[in-house]
């Protein structure tokens, strides 16, 4: 085997469910902290775009959780980024998202755990709520193993089993299939992982429980699943398919910046804590190999943005959760405000934008842009396929690209005289703000798909 070969044979494996529910998070979170406690380098993977997930993730193996989103970056970057996340590692997990073979709407396989699989070659553990049936386990196990044969289920983890009589026949149930049984767990009380309004409460906001319940996943997952049968799943997964390189950032040559590099690089405060905890781990590596010094500070915390700040990234979170506290730290707010005003660059996404408003549920923030911001009952989710109408310090006016939304929150006006996005899919409309710097839309985009992003975001550090 070539050592190029041998990089890019990571065991690996897939935790699946046929549904929303089934508890597949339980199981992937719980298999990744066994897993490290028995002394694996285990790289944590979410397909799809959820930023909350990996947060656990990462709390379970020390690693940072990345995301696979075949939507946001295109299905030709998931294996370089999973190789990249998982360089070094003994062993990879991926928790999937929503049901094995759903995936964006209209689209088909794009954006499934399913496609995700494949791309990865990576053989599948099928996590089955089994609370409510017996013998019909098996029809449901064989319509998942039957309907796309380049999907490869490997094996069966039964959930919510009531009893040994129970378990007994729905041992019987899958072998008739000739999946085997990996693992069995029994009905418990739940892990303690609260939720609220946009799913679990991350792991920023309560340290001390989220490893509690940590913890409890993976002693269910030790105690109820044969872990050297799911090792031995993983290691035969074989080479990935197509000979993918590990995904790097490229750093910018010398030749192409509009002047030469100063002595000092150009200062990038990312916002960080308890209240922006959704961000992409590539998006501060780009903005790195772009020649940023980037630095993390929190809203919550810092009276102003760190000294020598060139440029202001503001991710998502849940400021509606901490609108009280933003909103006391006035020092900070101005802090913003007056390097907004300046004309450096500023993005900010989602929670970053209801940041930058006049107020947010009439709690004063920080005044960059004349909206206000309120909660709001809808929900607003899902993919969308979105162009740049404007010229910013992130893109080009033309410049397609991906991304989601996820929030329960309305702006008022919902767009700027110059906005950010024009939405071609799944609706048209245009929305978010270009004004001086400031980048400011709820779209959530991943830059490992356009890389220029970053690159033009600070080489704007470097001239504004």
């Amino acid at each position: 085997m070539t050592s190029a070969d041998s990089r890019s044979a990571v065991p690996r494996l897939v935790v699946a469910a046929p549904s929303s529910g089934s508890g597949k998070t339980t199981v992937a979170t719980g298999l990744m902290a066994a897993l490290a406690g028995r002394g694996f380098a285990v790289s944590p993977h979410k397909v799809g775009p959820d930023y909350i997930d990996p947060g656990y993730h990462a709390l379970a193996t020390g690693r940072v959780g990345r995301n696979l989103d075949a939507y946001l970056c295109g299905p030709e970057l998931v294996g370089p980024l999973f190789l990249h996340g998982a360089r070094g590692c003994d062993i990879a997990v991926v928790e999937g998202v929503m049901g094995l073979y759903d995936g964006a709407a209209g689209e088909g396989e794009l954006a499934s755990t399913a496609q995700v699989a494949k791309l990865l070659r990576a053989p599948v553990v099928l996590v089955v709520d089994a609370s409510s049936q017996s013998r019909s386990v098996a029809a449901l196990v064989h319509g998942f193993v039957s309907w796309d044969p380049e999907v490869r289920i490997g094996g069966v983890i039964l959930n919510k089993v009531a009893s040994d009589r129970h378990e007994v026949l729905l041992r019987e149930a899958v072998d008739s299939v000739g999946v085997p049984v990996l693992g069995v767990l029994r009905r418990a009380a739940p892990v303690d992982v609260p939720s609220r309004h946009l799913g679990l409460v991350p792991v920023a906001e309560r340290r001390g429980p989220a490893v509690d319940a940590v913890d409890a996943m993976a002693a269910q997952v030790a105690d109820g699943c044969d872990l050297e049968a799911l090792v031995g799943l993983a290691r035969a997964a074989g080479p990935l398919p197509g000979g993918f390189a590990p995904w790097a950032p490229e750093p910018v040559p010398a030749h192409h910046l509009s002047r030469p590099v100063e002595k000092s690089p150009p200062r990038v405060a990312v916002a960080g804590g308890a209240a922006f905890t959704f961000s992409y781990a590539e998006h501060t590596e780009l903005l790195a190999a772009a020649g940023a010094e980037v630095v993390t500070f929190d809203p919550l915390r810092d009276e102003e943005l760190p000294e020598g700040t060139a440029g202001l990234v503001v991710g998502g979170g849940f400021p509606e959760v901490y609108a009280a506290e933003l909103s006391a730290n006035e020092g900070l707010r101005k802090s913003v405000a007056e390097l907004a005003f300046s004309g450096a660059p500023v993005a900010a996404e989602c929670a970053g934008l209801l940041y930058l408003c006049r107020e947010l549920d009439g709690l004063p923030m920080c005044g960059v842009l004349d909206a206000s911001a309120r909660m709001s009952e809808r929900l607003t989710l899902g993919y969308r396929d979105a162009v740049a109408v404007s010229d910013s310090a992130l893109a080009c006016a033309g410049t397609r690209m991906r991304g989601h939304e996820f929030h329960r929150t309305v702006v008022e006006p919902g767009a700027g005289a110059a906005p950010a996005w024009g939405m071609r899919a799944p609706e048209r409309r245009v929305e978010g703000f270009v004004e001086r710097g400031v980048h400011a839309s709820y779209l959530h985009t991943h830059w490992a798909a356009e890389p220029g992003v970053a690159r033009r975001f600070v080489e704007r550090c470097r001239t504004s």
